[in-house]
């Protein structure tokens, strides 16, 4: 299938919602509590519960990037993007690798 005027291939249709791979991601844990050091503290007693504390700005961490985990403590850090290796998708890899081995190098939670 061409796109654009037969300009290029037209990319691969993909299910609806995101794909299969999400669905589980979406309901499968119920309502899982993201992490106290991403959430918001804007009362006394949130901040006493430790809402906040902890919380790494990346712009302040060494190379702009903190490697925090934002998703909940029980959950698992999924891979919602695996780029193929052509085109941009190549140069989009090599940035996502790079991130990854900053947070391994940092530690499980930043």
């Amino acid at each position: 299938m061409l796109s654009r005027a037969g300009a290029e291939p037209a990319p691969p249709r993909r299910e609806a919602g995101g794909g299969a791979g999400q669905r589980p991601l979406a309901g499968g844990g119920g309502s899982l509590i993201p992490p106290a050091h991403i959430l918001n503290a804007p009362t006394k007693l949130m901040k006493e519960q430790g809402y906040g504390a902890g919380y790494q700005y990346d712009h302040d961490a060494e190379d702009g990037f903190s490697g925090q985990d934002y998703f909940p403590e029980d959950m698992k850090r999924p891979v919602l993007y695996r780029p193929v290796a052509r085109g941009f998708e190549r140069e989009l890899k090599k940035r996502l690798d790079y991130f990854t081995n900053l947070r391994l190098r940092r530690g499980p939670k930043g």
